[in-house]
């Protein structure tokens, strides 16, 4: 009876090492793709690696959010296509947003395609108020304008129910359709 015992024990010990060892490997490989996957996606240089994008890239390098201002601070992608606050919402939509554009790089002709058109459709769907506020803590410093005063405060109210997109819709990127035209030789 000992005999039988001992000999089904290696067995275990074998499975218990394999699954051991598989346990291991997919936590190190979970943690270094939540990370080392997260910050990669989150850069300019993985999203225009798509054709598609890289007249965006360049547009968005010539805008204030680009690195065009007097602090040379550039904002990413991410920082303002994706809503921030909620960590699900962020990662919910940063997957669901990504797949599509990996999709549709497949099949948009560049040179067929009407940018204007798609800019003013997806200026609301892909940039959040959330996004901007996450920078712009301060709607209403001192010097600004009367009218952005107003505009602002009229916002930070609620009096309105403007996003921030629809104020001020090409910050992000100068001259973009432009851009896209000259990249895609459309005249």
């Amino acid at each position: 009876m000992s005999s039988a015992v001992n000999s089904k024990k290696p067995g275990r010990k074998k499975a218990w090492l394999v699954g051991l060892v598989v346990g291991i490997v997919l936590t190190v490989v979970t943690v270094l793709a939540s990370g080392f996957m997260i910050e990669t996606t989150n850069k300019d240089t993985f999203c225009t690696s798509c054709h598609i994008m890289a007249p965006f890239r360049t547009s968005w390098q010539e805008a204030v959010h680009g690195g065009k201002n007097p602090q040379g601070f550039a904002a990413q992608c991410v920082d303002c296509h994706l809503p921030h606050g909620n960590f699900f919402q962020f990662f919910m939509v940063k997957g669901i947003t990504g797949t599509g554009d990996v999709i549709q790089n497949f099949y948009i002709d560049g040179a067929e395609f009407d940018w204007a058109a798609n800019a003013e459709e997806r200026l609301l769907k892909f940039t959040f108020d959330s996004a901007c506020r996450h920078c712009h803590h301060v709607l209403t410093p001192p010097g600004m304008s009367a009218g952005g005063f107003i505009a602002h405060r009229a916002y930070l109210r609620g009096d309105t129910k403007k996003r921030c997109a629809e104020c001020h819709p090409r910050v992000g990127h100068k001259d973009m359709i432009e851009t896209a035209n000259v990249f895609f030789k459309k005249t």
